[in-house]
């Protein structure tokens, strides 16, 4: 097939222990999902419908990345999470059987320029260039689920300059992920490729140029950026 433009290359995460590459169609994240950070940004952490919102797949940084600090922001903040990867998808999916659609399970981080999404909601606009901005989508290699189940409990937590900041453990969650997977495909069509980032703990906050960020999640690894 020919384009009347160069065509770019597909993103794609590593699988740990392959030389395969896992490709990453769509980025679809999940807000409010752990109490304590539902209250810390003003929320109610009653158990409503789940919300989601996006990042382009291009978004993607591989693990160990230096990654420029982002323009139009004083306030750059980082939200750890835990990252599910699709294998296949569908429509209406249940519940009950979600998790087979699951490739494997990886460590990310969500990006958000803070200042930008707080003005956007306050004016009853659209946040997408608070979430969906160039490198806002670290993530480790992907594990796959054949090698270490489904994780619904362990640890994550995320560290600044070695200082804790987030600290919590998957069970923690307001919606599991095959909740999240149900409801969301009530939504759209869910594909192969797509990733969902799963909702972040309390403590997030500001992190500044020089800054060096690790996440772990228990089973899945470690991640490591530095913002520069």
């Amino acid at each position: 097939m020919s384009y009347v433009i160069p065509a770019w290359d597909l993103p794609s995460l590593p699988v740990a222990g392959s030389d395969a590459r896992f490709p990453v169609r769509r980025i679809y994240c999940v807000g409010r999902n752990y109490a304590e950070h539902t209250r810390e940004m003003g929320g109610d952490p009653t158990r409503e419908l789940p919300f989601f919102f996006m990042k382009p797949g291009d978004a993607i940084v591989q693990n160990g990345a230096k990654i420029p600090y982002p323009p139009q922001t004083k306030d750059l903040h980082h939200e750890i999470e835990l990252v599910v990867a699709l294998k296949s998808g569908g429509a209406d999916i249940s519940a009950a059987k979600a998790l087979d659609h699951v490739y494997g399970y990886g460590v990310g981080i969500d990006l958000t320029r803070r200042d930008l999404q707080g003005a956007a909601k306050k004016a009853g606009r659209p946040w997408d260039m608070g979430k969906g901005f160039d490198n806002s989508a670290p993530c480790t290699a992907l594990v796959p689920a054949s090698r270490i189940g489904h994780p619904a409990k362990g640890a994550i937590w995320l560290k600044v300059n070695g200082a804790p900041r987030q600290s919590a453990d998957l069970s923690a969650m307001i919606w599991s992920v095959p909740e999240m997977i149900a409801y969301l495909s009530g939504l759209v069509e869910l594909k192969p490729g797509d990733l969902l980032f799963s909702g972040t703990p309390a403590g997030v906050a500001a992190v500044v140029r020089g800054d060096k960020l690790e996440g772990h999640v228990d089973q899945v690894g470690d991640l490591t950026i530095t913002i520069v």
